[in-house]
């Protein structure tokens, strides 16, 4: 019997990866519906962008390796790191943040690696920490929701934004994040980080206006939308429940503990599970299958693990939503959670019962001669 050997991503469901990608992207489009509905068409545009940036990317290096792209590009796995960057950058982000980050995940984290299935790390975040730390005015440069915005934008004001800077009526990006009573306004994460840093308590934060119920304005919905859609990718098993399970479990169990110590100056979990792009981390960036643990026990310490880092960062870090760094520092681990986790194979003995075997018949042995 002849056995063939592929290489990740492995899925037992018979999908091919065209589909599976899909399938995620799919997944996501409800949330990136909301994103565009709060924040504006930068999401959208910035789709576009990356859309454009990785199948050119892709084919190029391809088409110079002498590899058939046209079946790399039909397996939309660059099409799903476009999405992933396109959802994670700032909306009013310029368009060459969008250009610089898709080349860097494609050309770098992937094709450099060999392609699909041999990238160490997660394309979208590594590509996302790159231009974090090289550029960090653009990165950080978020939107407000747009019921709070004093100039709320059209479609032809987004795209003048990304491509210019300015909005079509010529107002600037600060102006566009100014909120209507006339103060720039941050992500929730930040605002909190800040006011804790100022002397404020996390309830008396929780009073700016761009919270609702204690939660930010436009994210708990989003995060909402992520958090179905990744349900949705659970029941059609296109991923399994170890590592969102391991993530929501490492961020509960950190953001409890310390909300107990005080929860004057720490976020209840509620606020850390449904603010910044939790949800989207948990189901559709810490699962990707190539980068991931490939033990069920592993997956669920690489999940843990992961949402331990988020909390970690995100509270005493310099950087507020703290995803890409958490994912890219567990992917370093992955080899050595495998390593300790993969299944002992059928008919052997671990090595520490082995060693016993080998005492016991050593002592016995002894005693006969004795």
């Amino acid at each position: 019997m002849g056995f063939k050997i592929a290489s990740s991503p492995h899925q037992r469901v018979k999908r091919t990866t065209g589909q599976v990608m899909r399938l995620v992207i799919y997944a996501g489009l409800p949330a990136i519906a909301l994103q565009t509905w709060f924040f504006g068409w930068g999401a959208i545009i910035h789709f576009a962008i990356a859309a454009i940036t990785v199948v050119v990317t892709e084919a190029t290096l391809l088409e110079m390796r002498k590899k058939n792209f046209e079946v790399a590009i039909k397996d939309c796995s660059a099409l799903l790191t476009a999405f992933l960057i396109a959802v994670s950058i700032p909306p009013l982000a310029p368009w060459w943040i969008t250009v610089i980050g898709s080349f860097f995940a494609i050309a770098i984290v992937k094709q450099l690696y060999g392609g699909l299935g041999f990238n160490l790390f997660n394309p979208a975040m590594a590509a996302y920490v790159m231009l974090l730390v090289s550029f960090p005015v653009e990165m950080s440069t978020w939107a407000i929701p747009q019921s709070l915005s004093q100039f709320p934008q059209s479609f032809m004001d987004s795209v003048s934004i990304v491509f210019t800077g300015f909005s079509a009526d010529g107002y600037s990006i600060e102006q566009l994040r100014t909120h209507i009573d006339g103060y720039t306004m941050a992500t929730p994460l930040d605002a909190v980080k800040t006011a804790v840093s100022q002397g404020m308590t996390v309830q008396e934060s929780g009073q700016l206006a761009m919270f609702e119920s204690g939660l930010g304005v436009g994210w708990f919905e989003i995060n909402i939308a992520y958090l179905l859609g990744g349900l949705y990718l659970l029941k059609t098993k296109v991923i399994n429940w170890h590592i969102p399970a391991g993530v929501i479990a490492g961020m509960v169990c950190l953001s409890l503990v310390m909300y107990m110590v005080d929860n004057g100056v720490y976020s209840d979990p509620i606020f850390h599970l449904f603010s910044g792009g939790f949800m989207l981390g948990a189901f559709f960036i810490a699962t990707d299958p190539v980068s991931a643990s490939t033990t069920n026990r592993g997956r669920i310490i690489f999940g843990f693990g992961i949402g331990a880092w988020i909390y970690i960062i995100r509270t005493w870090g310099g950087y507020p939503d703290a995803i890409a760094f958490a994912v890219l520092i567990m992917n370093m681990a992955v080899p050595l959670i495998d390593y300790y986790t993969r299944p002992r194979t059928y008919g052997h003995h671990s090595d520490h019962k082995k060693n016993i075997v080998v005492k016991s018949a050593e002592s016995k042995s002894s005693q006969r001669k004795d």
